[in-house]
């Protein structure tokens, strides 16, 4: 699985000279449709298997769609003025702002996962459990639904059939973020971040309310999950709504901070009436990550604090040698560990905050994409982008603004208004796509989807700016050795005699095989007394096969 992650407002955006916090209809905003047969096959073309479109929920938004009967949100609760595709409006609808006509925006969503599997793509969207917007409310819920905190019982601080956690007879009070506000809550909710006050700040995530799935926070923690808290039934049929759609696959937003319990009892549920559906959960705490894949029956976990972390350590200076024990404390859950480089809460790989380059993160590519795991990559990473804009409420952070109407530059140049044609593209940028695009479409063969995992590093302690590693099955391998240098180096390198006995490889004294990064053929000793000698060039290294 590869996954091609783009947030579906921005993407088709042409618009260049977008000013800091405009409006809509100052900046424009991208649309479902803008997702044509030739940008998905491009998508596809570049070797990914899936596409997750975040933000395609309805969320909290300053833009009025009153006319279309959804009410309007009080701007002292939305941050920017698109609003946190985390902080859900609807659960049962599609945001308004990626509709031709907000009016068929259902149906345009249906379209667009038809001509999203008609190019060969899987379709993932969000699912947001954990929290939903301060002023959510369900235009668009099925008959005989009843809405969230419709039958709560807002006297009680906690109780396991509420919705929603409060703080009784205390009103909301915003002005640590704000100097004055017109926005009224009285009981006042917890905040999505687990903040039990009516007092948030600036750094909470003051503009959504915590979902209640029977865990008594102010109570020690305890869990009340029998009878079944009504949270659970409410999420369950909104998860069957979405995969009723036609979707391939839901990424859990912060599935951490719902209990465990509430997973085995959905997953599995939904799993049984569309087996072939996938869930990925965003989970940054590792002694949970084994509950969550066998008991909450998760497909994928995020590895954030793992591969992720290590790798960017790594491009720093820090020795390679560290990602052995990083991929041995997985192991036996490697194959259910979504590897990435970018995505939307991370900054971005070239911006001035991180590497400053994209191509000093090229190594850590072939590293992160080669190992036997899923990989995802973030929409405009393929060209380098930098993500220093300063769009508005996003700020110049390294980051692609989630809350703003904005475009981005390198993917609306790779666009050039649906020409896809690469006119627009400067011959850096072009060049990290061809080479991104040879290392996804490499991850398609049998070699790696199915060939095992073999670390050189042990037999080569010498190595502190390269890691190394073989890809085999059958009587195939293909040799990865990625270079963290800035230099080119000339590196010798050692293959053990117990990997032949392990792989069952025949030793021989030469083999031919081509690099897959520039197409050149090499002759190499495959032997376990001879050492390969090998220059790789600066920020990348070779991928033999």
């Amino acid at each position: 699985m590869t996954i091609y992650q783009v947030f579906t407002r921005l993407f088709g955006n042409d618009k260049p000279d977008c000013i800091p916090f405009g409006t809509k209809q100052e900046n424009g905003c991208g649309l479902m449709k803008d997702f044509t047969a030739k940008a998905l096959e491009q998508i596809r073309g570049l070797g990914c298997t899936h596409i997750w479109y975040t933000g395609i929920i309805e969320h909290a938004s300053k833009t009025d769609y009153s006319a279309y009967g959804i009410p309007v949100d009080n701007p002292d609760v939305v941050k920017g003025e698109a609003g946190s595709p985390y902080a859900i409006r609807d659960y049962y609808d599609v945001d308004p702002d990626l509709a031709k006509d907000p009016q068929k925006r259902i149906r345009e969503f249906e379209l667009l996962v038809e001509q999203t599997h008609k190019a060969g793509l899987n379709v993932i969207i969000d699912f947001v459990p954990n929290h939903v917007a301060r002023q959510y409310h369900s235009d668009a819920k099925p008959e005989g639904v009843r809405d969230l905190g419709e039958d709560d019982d807002k006297t009680c601080s906690f109780s396991p059939q509420n919705n929603f956690y409060y703080l009784p007879a205390e009103q909301l009070h915003l002005e640590n973020i704000l100097s004055k506000s017109t926005y009224k809550e009285v009981p006042a909710k917890a905040t999505g971040n687990d903040n039990f006050t009516s007092w948030p700040s600036k750094n909470d995530w003051y503009e959504t309310v915590k979902l209640n799935y029977g865990i008594d926070y102010l109570g020690g923690k305890q869990g009340r999950f029998s009878p079944t808290p009504d949270t659970w039934q409410k999420m369950l049929d909104i998860m069957l709504y979405w995969a009723s759609k036609g979707i391939d696959g839901f990424r859990c937003d912060m599935a951490e901070m719902v209990p465990v319990e509430f997973w085995e009892w959905a997953l599995h549920q939904v799993k049984e009436k569309y087996p072939a559906i996938i869930f990925i959960a965003e989970v940054y705490n590792p002694s949970l990550y084994r509950d969550y894949i066998h008991r909450g029956h998760f497909d994928f976990l995020y590895d954030k604090v793992g591969l992720y972390d290590t790798l960017l350590n790594v491009c720093r200076g820090q020795s390679t040698q560290f990602l052995t024990s990083c991929w041995q404390s997985v192991d036996d859950i490697r194959d259910k560990m979504l590897n990435f480089l970018e995505n939307h809460d991370e900054q971005r790989l070239a911006s001035d905050f991180l590497l400053g380059d994209a191509k000093k993160a090229l190594p850590a590519l072939l590293v992160s994409s080669l190992m036997p795991s899923p990989f995802m990559l973030y929409f405009g990473q393929e060209f380098g982008e930098r993500g220093m804009d300063a769009e508005g409420f996003s700020g110049q952070d390294g980051r692609t603004t989630i809350f703003d109407y904005w475009s981005v530059p390198t993917i609306r140049r790779w666009r050039n208004k649906g020409r896809f044609d690469g006119k627009l593209l400067t011959n850096e940028e072009l060049s990290l796509q061809k080479t991104y695009q040879n290392v996804l479409q490499t991850r398609e063969q049998t070699l790696f989807t199915k060939g095992g995992f073999y670390d050189l590093m042990y037999v080569n302690p010498h190595l502190s700016r390269q890691y190394a590693f073989i890809r085999h099955s059958g009587k195939k391998f293909a040799l990865v050795v990625a270079n963290f240098s800035d230099n080119e180096e000339t590196i010798s390198l050692n293959i053990p005699r117990h990997f032949f006995e392990y792989t069952r490889l025949k030793e021989t004294e030469k083999v031919s095989l081509t690099n897959i990064l520039n197409g050149k053929k090499i002759s190499i000793p495959f032997n376990s007394n001879e050492s390969l000698v090998l220059t790789l060039p600066a920020n990348l290294g070779v991928v033999l096969v």
